[in-house]
């Protein structure tokens, strides 16, 4: 574990906007003056593990008010410098997709701004302690939820943790959730989170979802391919192309509010597994 000071400016946008004030400061403004919409990046302290465990580099703003700029979309870059307790520094470079939708006029409902992560490896290993890793931006984190878009709506000052990790540069696929209390007839809603903390992409062909003791599984397609920092989620009776449009497709209960455990196989290893409520291991438990 190390401890880091992070900090951070947006030098450029691609392709360049006009009007910008800022650019070089950890706060830039667009538009026109009075009302200018802009990002502020607000550095933080953080204790960190190097295995893939997720820390927060900083606070990202949005101050969202009614603008014009040119183009309406276009890459904010963002340059974190991270201070280690030795001393040593290093820098992290990544880019914001931002798309500023069209204000309200007369009758017409307002948009949410909408920000993306374009860039979420840093293309540069990074040296700690004499080791190599890999810095991966995981994503937004709004109400205990990471995401890979930030939906801002007009007129106000809207706030996300940016969740960073330090891993090395290969796959490393787990269990990160299970939401077994649903709701609904046949709580639809529940899920299993799979998330790949690795450094390098994973390719999920063949690898099997299992909820025991239910016995039900869900295999993933061919061709399915989970990116570094990303999260898939497998839902028991819903489609949520956000979360990657994975569902067990079934109108039965696939996680028992009682307990019971999650697995992750691959060529029938279990790669990871997830217990809840002590049910995948308590022997004395009703099966």
């Amino acid at each position: 574990m190390t401890t880091v000071v992070t900090s951070g400016v947006f030098p450029t946008t691609t392709p360049a906007i006009s009007p910008v004030d800022g650019l070089g400061t950890a706060d830039v403004r667009w538009g026109s003056s009075g009302s200018q919409s802009g990002y502020q990046f607000r550095g933080s302290a953080a204790d960190v593990q190097l295995d893939g465990t997720e820390f927060v580099v900083g606070t990202f703003v949005h101050r969202n008010l009614p603008t014009n700029v040119s183009p309406s979309q276009f890459n904010v870059m963002l340059a974190v410098n991270v201070m280690f307790e030795d001393g040593s520094t290093t820098d992290l470079n990544f880019a914001f997709h931002h798309n500023e939708t069209p204000n309200s006029t007369g009758s017409s409902p307002v948009d949410d701004d909408l920000v993306d992560l374009q860039e979420f490896i840093h293309p540069q290993p990074v040296t700690i302690d004499g080791k190599q890793y890999k810095a991966v931006l995981s994503g937004f984190k709004r109400g205990g939820r990471i995401v890979r878009q930030f939906r801002s709506p007009e007129g106000g000052v809207n706030f996300a943790e940016v969740v960073c990790m330090f891993t090395f540069d290969e796959p490393d696929v787990i269990i990160s959730d299970l939401h077994y209390l649903g709701n609904g007839t046949g709580q639809p809603d529940e899920y299993i989170e799979i998330f790949n903390k690795g450094g390098a992409p994973q390719d999920l062909t063949g690898w099997v979802v299992e909820s025991k003791p239910t016995g039900h599984a869900y295999a993933f397609p061919p061709g399915t391919v989970i990116q570094p920092g990303q999260r898939y989620r497998v839902y028991t009776n819903e489609v949520r192309q956000e979360s990657g449009g994975f569902s067990f497709g079934s109108s039965e209960e696939v996680w028992r509010d009682e307990g019971g455990i999650g697995r992750l196989v691959h060529d029938g290893f279990v790669v990871d597994q997830h217990p809840y409520l002590d049910r995948g291991f308590n022997k004395t438990a009703t099966p």
